[in-house]
């Protein structure tokens, strides 16, 4: 692996344990009611999927060990380009879906 993907490797990373924290022990009310809330979990999944797109972009071997990279990737997309569509329930529920792996977003396989 070289630095660059190490880089954006440990984004992802650091980005998904924001995610956590951020929400905490929020609840879906909690967390469609608060816009500084929602943006700032917005931002990390956009933070994840723009340092896994680049790792793809990268190193395609590397990025074929980490489970769900399209999917985050995808979602990355759908947050930056989709603003005016986004449901935050639907953000809400991919979030809670993702947190049962054990770093939020990325499961290394």
């Amino acid at each position: 692996m070289d630095d660059e993907v190490a880089k954006w490797l440990y984004d992802a990373l650091q980005a998904s344990k924001q995610i956590r924290k951020f929400v905490g022990d929020k609840s879906a009310e909690d967390y469609t009611s608060d816009a500084l809330l929602s943006s700032a979990v917005e931002r990390q999944f956009e933070i994840v999927g723009e340092a896994l797109k680049r790792i793809r972009d990268r190193d395609e071997e590397f990025i074929e060990g980490i489970d769900g990279w399209r999917g985050a990737i995808s979602f990355r997309n759908i947050l930056a380009h989709g603003y005016d569509d986004i449901d935050n329930e639907v953000v809400w529920g991919i979030m809670k879906m993702t947190c049962r792996c054990s770093s939020v977003v990325l499961k290394f396989t």
